[in-house]
């Protein structure tokens, strides 16, 4: 009888599992790519790698460009006016969090790390009215290209990063960062220009 089985296994279930496996992916990103497109207002490019359907909140003014890798569990949020443009090549990881009420650009080849948040507003603070009531103030935020932002950083309205920099894992970057520089801590500092 263990004969009969281990033959069944081998020679029948094993080759149906692995062809399930040979279009499980591709089927599951078709699917993420369709559900995305449906909550935005833009084209997606065909070479965008959506691992799975983000997150999307707000008006939807998403911009992506050409082989651009979405993770898991990405939040995405347009407000009032804002808008996120995402350039070519860019890598946002698992958990990334991006709001905007007024205007958030990624360039070519930046990797944002897990768990990062991009927030271009903030809450105002108004007498006599509870914070979520009184309104924001938002800022842009820039970034460059081929700049990497470490795992769990927060970035905050009215930054500007320059091309090729690095943000270390956790930073809280408030003020903006010249290209080719290392910054890292909470609020982040210069440490070394490369």
């Amino acid at each position: 009888m263990s004969r009969l089985i281990k033959t069944i296994v081998t020679k029948i279930l094993a080759p149906i599992a692995r062809l399930i496996n040979f279009f499980h992916k591709p089927l599951q990103r078709l699917w993420a790519h369709a559900c995305l497109q449906a909550k935005i207002n833009t084209q997606l490019e065909s070479s965008l790698v959506v691992q799975n359907c983000p997150e999307v909140h707000g008006t939807g003014q998403i911009t992506f460009g050409k082989k651009v890798d979405l993770y898991r569990d990405i939040y995405l949020e347009t407000q009032e006016q804002g808008q996120i443009v995402i350039g070519n090549e860019v890598v946002i990881s698992r958990g990334v969090h991006i709001v905007s009420y007024t205007n958030i650009q990624i360039g070519i080849g930046t990797m944002i790390g897990e768990y990062t948040s991009i927030r271009d507003a903030n809450h105002k603070i108004v007498k006599d009215s509870l914070i979520r009531y009184a309104g924001h103030t938002s800022s842009p935020i820039i970034i460059g290209s081929n700049v990497w932002i470490g795992r769990g950083t927060i970035i905050l309205a009215g930054v500007t990063i320059g091309d090729n920099a690095i943000i270390g894992a956790n930073a809280v970057v408030t003020k903006n960062v010249a290209a080719n520089t290392l910054v890292a801590g909470v609020p982040a500092r210069f440490i070394k220009q490369y």
